[in-house]
């Protein structure tokens, strides 16, 4: 479940927040906070749990991945599908608090995480589907909100897909060497010697489409400066991965929690802050 590392639960929690303050205006019911939440850490730690069966042959010949329960032979595979069922089933425990839309995307949801793992056989760039699947509890906070998904969540979906890419490929470039060698699928290696020019192109789509939705919205300059925060933080991650050194890589990875968090504090001084000065 790699609750050790809760790198994967603040990438999946941060779109999820943006979703659930723009949606509610900047004031959500605490109790749906509290169960995107809770349902953010069960289902990240289930798709951590299918991603390690998934890959369960692949793992012991990456050097970073060989340990891992699975890998090791330290639990088996019915263990494993046992743990992920009753996350599943605590997930959607969760769920069923919430209004009947927000039911028909858990299954949708459920979907992406389940399946991402396989995509890396035959998707050149999977790290897109895991944007996607990353990405769907916007569409799920504003159900939960407004009982309707408008125009501006899609949107925000597809900058986070692209942010998804971005952090994700800086992932990828770890351990590009080893996926070469089994065989694995992933952006680091389909964009090749522009991978570092992709990274940095998928950012400033993320923040075009951030723009565009604080546009819409008619956000100002507490959100603009969120998101120059964001772009300071794309620049340093510049700087970690033009060498395209693994442990500089990883680095950049794990800072994109400050990405994400950049984002969310603009969104939360426009929508909270700044009526409180006017």
């Amino acid at each position: 479940m790699r609750l050790d590392k809760p790198i994967g639960i603040l990438l999946l929690l941060w779109p999820t927040l943006w979703a659930l303050w723009f949606a509610s205006g900047g004031r959500p019911d605490p109790v749906v906070v509290w169960i995107f939440t809770l349902g953010t850490v069960l289902m990240r730690s289930a798709g951590c749990v299918i991603n390690d069966y998934a890959d369960r042959d692949f793992d012991p010949h990456v050097e970073r991945t060989k340990m891992r329960p699975l890998a090791a032979g330290k639990v088996g595979t019915r263990e494993a599908l046992g743990l992920f069922a009753a996350l599943l089933v605590c997930a959607f425990l969760l769920v069923l608090a919430l209004p009947r839309l927000v039911w028909a995307y858990s299954v949708a949801a459920l979907f992406l995480a389940a399946s991402y793992p396989f995509t890396k056989r035959f998707f050149a760039v999977p790290q897109a589907y895991l944007g996607v699947a990353f990405g769907f509890g916007i569409p799920m906070g504003y159900a939960a909100v407004q009982q309707a998904v408008p125009a501006e969540a899609w949107w925000l979906l597809v900058a986070n897909v692209f942010w998804a890419v971005a952090y994700d490929t800086e992932y990828a470039m770890v351990d590009r060497d080893d996926d070469l060698r089994i065989g694995i699928k992933t952006s680091a290696i389909t964009f090749g010697r522009f991978d570092v020019a992709a990274v940095m192109f998928c950012y400033g789509v993320t923040l075009a489409l951030l723009v565009w939705v604080g546009w819409r919205l008619g956000l100002g300059g507490f959100y603009a400066a969120g998101l120059v925060a964001a772009a300071a933080i794309a620049g340093y991650h510049y700087t970690l991965i033009r060498d395209r050194e693994r442990m500089a890589c990883f680095k950049a990875f794990l800072h994109n929690n400050w990405f994400g968090a950049a984002v969310f504090a603009g969104i939360v001084a426009e929508l909270n802050l700044k009526p409180l000065l006017r």
